[in-house]
Protein backbone atom coordinates (compact mmCIF):
# COMPACT_ATOMS: atom_id res chain seq x y z
CA UNK A 1 0.00 0.00 0.00
CA UNK A 2 1.30 3.36 -0.96
CA UNK A 3 2.20 6.04 1.87
CA UNK A 4 -0.30 8.53 0.32
CA UNK A 5 -3.30 5.69 0.43
CA UNK A 6 -2.09 5.35 3.97
CA UNK A 7 -1.91 8.88 5.20
CA UNK A 8 -5.42 8.99 3.39
CA UNK A 9 -6.94 6.49 5.38
CA UNK A 10 -5.50 7.93 8.75
CA UNK A 11 -7.09 11.21 7.93
CA UNK A 12 -9.97 9.75 7.57
CA UNK A 13 -10.52 7.69 10.58
CA UNK A 14 -8.73 10.86 12.57
CA UNK A 15 -11.52 12.93 11.13
CA UNK A 16 -14.91 10.30 12.47
CA UNK A 17 -12.68 10.43 15.38
CA UNK A 18 -12.71 14.38 16.06
CA UNK A 19 -16.52 14.41 14.50
CA UNK A 20 -17.39 12.00 17.05
CA UNK A 21 -15.87 13.72 20.16
CA UNK A 22 -17.18 17.30 18.88
CA UNK A 23 -21.00 15.71 18.43
CA UNK A 24 -20.58 14.60 22.31
CA UNK A 25 -19.25 17.69 23.24
CA UNK A 26 -22.31 19.82 21.62
CA UNK A 27 -24.26 17.00 22.94
CA UNK A 28 -23.53 17.82 26.72
CA UNK A 29 -23.09 21.74 26.02
CA UNK A 30 -26.93 21.15 25.15
CA UNK A 31 -27.95 19.98 28.15
CA UNK A 32 -25.76 21.87 30.31
CA UNK A 33 -27.35 24.96 28.96
CA UNK A 34 -31.08 23.40 29.68
CA UNK A 35 -32.66 25.14 27.02
CA UNK A 36 -36.20 26.10 28.22
CA UNK A 37 -39.18 23.78 27.37
CA UNK A 38 -42.41 25.34 25.49
CA UNK A 39 -44.88 26.94 28.21
CA UNK A 40 -48.07 24.45 27.87
CA UNK A 41 -50.89 26.55 29.97
CA UNK A 42 -53.88 24.87 31.33
CA UNK A 43 -57.42 26.62 30.88
CA UNK A 44 -60.62 26.35 32.13
CA UNK A 45 -63.26 25.35 29.46
CA UNK A 46 -66.57 25.18 31.08
CA UNK A 47 -67.46 29.01 29.57
CA UNK A 48 -69.07 29.60 25.93
CA UNK A 49 -66.93 32.20 24.91
CA UNK A 50 -64.73 33.02 27.74
CA UNK A 51 -61.48 31.04 28.97
CA UNK A 52 -59.18 31.20 32.33
CA UNK A 53 -55.75 30.17 31.89
CA UNK A 54 -53.32 29.26 34.69
CA UNK A 55 -51.03 32.38 34.57
CA UNK A 56 -54.13 34.67 35.54
CA UNK A 57 -55.53 35.84 32.36
CA UNK A 58 -59.09 35.86 30.70
CA UNK A 59 -59.40 35.83 27.20
CA UNK A 60 -61.85 34.68 24.11
CA UNK A 61 -61.33 31.38 22.69
CA UNK A 62 -60.13 32.90 19.45
CA UNK A 63 -57.34 34.69 20.67
CA UNK A 64 -56.05 31.88 23.06
CA UNK A 65 -52.46 30.93 21.63
CA UNK A 66 -52.65 27.71 19.25
CA UNK A 67 -49.15 26.30 20.20
CA UNK A 68 -48.66 27.50 23.97
CA UNK A 69 -52.33 27.30 24.55
CA UNK A 70 -52.22 30.80 26.86
CA UNK A 71 -53.87 33.42 26.62
CA UNK A 72 -52.49 36.73 25.27
CA UNK A 73 -50.86 38.67 28.31
CA UNK A 74 -52.63 41.68 28.23
CA UNK A 75 -55.42 43.50 30.36
CA UNK A 76 -55.33 42.68 34.26
CA UNK A 77 -53.61 39.28 35.43
CA UNK A 78 -55.79 37.98 38.21
CA UNK A 79 -58.69 40.14 37.39
CA UNK A 80 -61.79 40.13 39.42
CA UNK A 81 -63.92 41.97 37.06
CA UNK A 82 -67.48 41.18 38.37
CA UNK A 83 -66.46 39.41 41.91
CA UNK A 84 -67.10 40.62 44.85
CA UNK A 85 -64.06 40.49 46.94
CA UNK A 86 -65.64 41.07 50.37
CA UNK A 87 -67.95 37.61 49.68
CA UNK A 88 -65.40 35.91 47.42
CA UNK A 89 -67.85 35.43 44.78
CA UNK A 90 -68.49 36.39 40.86
CA UNK A 91 -70.97 36.74 38.41
CA UNK A 92 -68.54 34.88 36.11
CA UNK A 93 -66.95 31.51 35.88
CA UNK A 94 -63.67 33.00 33.86
CA UNK A 95 -63.70 35.24 36.38
CA UNK A 96 -63.71 34.18 39.33
CA UNK A 97 -60.77 31.36 38.54
CA UNK A 98 -58.57 34.57 37.46
CA UNK A 99 -59.25 36.43 40.40
CA UNK A 100 -58.69 33.39 42.64
CA UNK A 101 -55.73 32.53 41.42
CA UNK A 102 -54.10 35.86 42.93
CA UNK A 103 -51.90 34.82 45.73
CA UNK A 104 -53.54 37.26 47.97
CA UNK A 105 -56.88 35.64 47.61
CA UNK A 106 -55.83 32.19 47.76
CA UNK A 107 -52.81 30.89 49.24
CA UNK A 108 -51.53 27.82 47.77
CA UNK A 109 -50.01 25.73 51.05
CA UNK A 110 -53.33 25.68 52.25
CA UNK A 111 -55.05 24.87 49.27
CA UNK A 112 -53.02 22.12 48.72
CA UNK A 113 -53.96 20.21 51.89
CA UNK A 114 -57.29 20.41 51.22
CA UNK A 115 -59.65 17.07 50.24
CA UNK A 116 -61.68 17.31 46.92
CA UNK A 117 -64.64 15.52 48.21
CA UNK A 118 -65.57 14.82 51.81
CA UNK A 119 -64.57 10.86 51.73
CA UNK A 120 -61.24 10.25 53.35
CA UNK A 121 -60.40 8.17 50.54
CA UNK A 122 -60.69 11.64 48.15
CA UNK A 123 -57.77 13.19 46.41
CA UNK A 124 -55.93 16.56 47.23
CA UNK A 125 -56.11 19.35 44.52
CA UNK A 126 -52.70 19.29 43.14
CA UNK A 127 -52.70 22.94 42.09
CA UNK A 128 -54.05 26.13 43.05
CA UNK A 129 -55.74 25.75 39.27
CA UNK A 130 -57.20 23.03 39.99
CA UNK A 131 -58.94 23.90 43.25
CA UNK A 132 -59.93 27.36 41.51
CA UNK A 133 -61.38 25.51 38.11
CA UNK A 134 -63.33 23.40 40.72
CA UNK A 135 -64.29 25.24 43.64
CA UNK A 136 -65.63 27.93 41.08
CA UNK A 137 -68.40 25.86 39.55
CA UNK A 138 -71.51 25.78 41.55
CA UNK A 139 -71.69 24.63 44.73
CA UNK A 140 -74.24 23.48 47.13
CA UNK A 141 -72.73 26.83 49.24
CA UNK A 142 -74.10 28.72 46.28
CA UNK A 143 -77.34 27.67 46.27
CA UNK A 144 -81.14 28.02 48.29
CA UNK A 145 -83.42 25.15 48.36
CA UNK A 146 -81.44 22.95 46.43
CA UNK A 147 -83.35 24.65 43.01
CA UNK A 148 -82.13 28.70 43.04
CA UNK A 149 -79.03 30.47 43.12
CA UNK A 150 -78.35 32.44 46.19
CA UNK A 151 -77.81 35.63 43.65
CA UNK A 152 -76.17 36.51 40.06
CA UNK A 153 -72.86 36.42 42.01
CA UNK A 154 -72.99 32.18 42.22
CA UNK A 155 -69.37 31.27 41.57
CA UNK A 156 -67.51 31.49 44.67
CA UNK A 157 -63.93 30.61 45.42
CA UNK A 158 -64.27 30.81 49.27
CA UNK A 159 -62.51 28.07 50.79
CA UNK A 160 -65.12 25.18 52.54
CA UNK A 161 -66.37 26.53 55.37
CA UNK A 162 -65.29 23.33 57.46
CA UNK A 163 -62.12 23.48 55.74
CA UNK A 164 -60.31 26.01 58.33
CA UNK A 165 -61.17 23.80 61.55
CA UNK A 166 -62.66 26.42 63.40
CA UNK A 167 -66.77 26.33 64.10
CA UNK A 168 -66.81 30.01 63.03
CA UNK A 169 -67.75 29.89 59.64
CA UNK A 170 -66.44 32.72 57.02
CA UNK A 171 -69.71 35.09 57.18
CA UNK A 172 -69.44 35.01 60.83
CA UNK A 173 -65.78 36.12 60.71
CA UNK A 174 -66.71 38.68 58.02
CA UNK A 175 -69.72 39.84 60.25
CA UNK A 176 -67.02 40.36 62.84
CA UNK A 177 -67.46 43.18 65.25
CA UNK A 178 -70.93 43.94 63.35
CA UNK A 179 -74.44 44.49 65.07
CA UNK A 180 -76.75 42.90 62.52
CA UNK A 181 -80.21 44.45 64.02
CA UNK A 182 -83.61 44.25 62.51
CA UNK A 183 -85.39 47.33 62.00
CA UNK A 184 -89.03 48.07 62.15
CA UNK A 185 -90.95 48.34 59.16
CA UNK A 186 -90.40 51.70 57.18
CA UNK A 187 -87.26 52.33 59.36
CA UNK A 188 -84.12 53.12 56.99
CA UNK A 189 -80.64 51.07 58.53
CA UNK A 190 -79.12 54.83 59.32
CA UNK A 191 -81.84 55.38 61.40
CA UNK A 192 -81.92 51.90 63.06
CA UNK A 193 -78.39 51.98 63.52
CA UNK A 194 -78.53 55.70 65.10
CA UNK A 195 -81.40 54.59 67.43
CA UNK A 196 -78.35 52.31 68.69
CA UNK A 197 -76.04 54.78 69.19
CA UNK A 198 -73.76 53.48 66.11
CA UNK A 199 -73.84 53.71 62.58
CA UNK A 200 -74.41 51.83 59.12
CA UNK A 201 -71.70 49.65 57.68
CA UNK A 202 -72.81 49.68 53.95
CA UNK A 203 -70.32 47.38 52.82
CA UNK A 204 -71.32 44.74 55.38
CA UNK A 205 -74.66 44.91 53.15
CA UNK A 206 -73.12 42.81 51.18
CA UNK A 207 -72.59 40.17 53.32
CA UNK A 208 -76.52 40.19 54.63
CA UNK A 209 -77.84 40.06 51.18
CA UNK A 210 -78.23 36.30 50.39
CA UNK A 211 -80.70 34.26 51.32
CA UNK A 212 -79.28 31.83 53.91
CA UNK A 213 -77.83 35.06 55.47
CA UNK A 214 -81.12 36.70 55.76
CA UNK A 215 -83.31 33.54 56.45
CA UNK A 216 -80.89 33.34 60.05
CA UNK A 217 -81.71 36.28 61.11
CA UNK A 218 -85.44 36.84 59.40
CA UNK A 219 -88.55 33.85 59.35
CA UNK A 220 -88.79 33.99 56.09
CA UNK A 221 -92.05 32.44 56.08
CA UNK A 222 -93.11 33.63 52.30
CA UNK A 223 -89.87 32.21 50.80
CA UNK A 224 -86.54 34.45 50.00
CA UNK A 225 -87.43 35.80 46.67
CA UNK A 226 -84.99 38.19 44.13
CA UNK A 227 -85.72 41.91 44.59
CA UNK A 228 -84.92 45.52 43.51
CA UNK A 229 -84.85 48.22 46.03
CA UNK A 230 -82.11 49.99 48.35
CA UNK A 231 -84.09 49.17 51.35
CA UNK A 232 -82.95 44.95 51.24
CA UNK A 233 -82.17 42.76 52.54
CA UNK A 234 -85.80 43.06 54.55
CA UNK A 235 -88.09 40.91 55.14
CA UNK A 236 -91.65 42.20 54.04
CA UNK A 237 -94.53 42.52 56.89
CA UNK A 238 -97.14 39.91 56.98
CA UNK A 239 -100.03 43.39 56.83
CA UNK A 240 -98.75 43.87 53.33
CA UNK A 241 -100.75 44.10 49.75
CA UNK A 242 -101.02 40.14 49.06
CA UNK A 243 -98.82 41.05 45.82
CA UNK A 244 -96.04 42.42 48.32
CA UNK A 245 -95.99 38.33 48.92
CA UNK A 246 -96.71 39.43 52.86
CA UNK A 247 -93.75 37.45 54.97
CA UNK A 248 -91.34 37.03 52.02
CA UNK A 249 -87.98 38.09 52.27
CA UNK A 250 -86.15 40.05 49.83
CA UNK A 251 -82.63 40.11 48.39
CA UNK A 252 -81.25 42.55 45.78
CA UNK A 253 -79.50 41.04 42.31
CA UNK A 254 -78.20 44.56 41.72
CA UNK A 255 -75.92 45.15 44.50
CA UNK A 256 -74.77 48.66 43.66
CA UNK A 257 -78.44 49.47 44.62
CA UNK A 258 -77.86 48.58 48.30
CA UNK A 259 -77.93 51.67 50.70
CA UNK A 260 -77.97 52.53 54.09
CA UNK A 261 -80.79 55.44 53.63
CA UNK A 262 -83.01 53.13 51.96
CA UNK A 263 -86.72 52.21 53.26
CA UNK A 264 -89.90 51.04 52.32
CA UNK A 265 -93.16 51.17 53.99
CA UNK A 266 -93.67 47.38 54.06
CA UNK A 267 -90.43 46.22 54.57
CA UNK A 268 -88.54 45.11 57.40
CA UNK A 269 -85.17 45.88 56.97
CA UNK A 270 -81.64 43.85 57.87
CA UNK A 271 -78.89 46.36 59.36
CA UNK A 272 -75.15 46.01 60.24
CA UNK A 273 -74.32 48.67 62.48
CA UNK A 274 -71.05 49.37 64.19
Amino acid sequence: MSKSKSRLILSWVFFQQLLVQFSFTMSATRKEIGFPERLICRTTVQGRYLLSDDNGYVCDALSLDPQSRCCPERGDKFSCHGCNILSQCCNSYEFCVSCCLHPAQTQKEQVLKLKIAKPATAGAYLSVFDFCAGRCRHNSESVVHENAYISDFHHCFSLPSNSTGSSVTPVEARLHGINVIIGRKGESCDSVCRSNGQSCVLNKLLVLNHCDIIQKYMSCKGACLASVGADQPAEVVDDAPKHLNPGACLYTRTQSMLSCDGSHLHTKRLCPCA
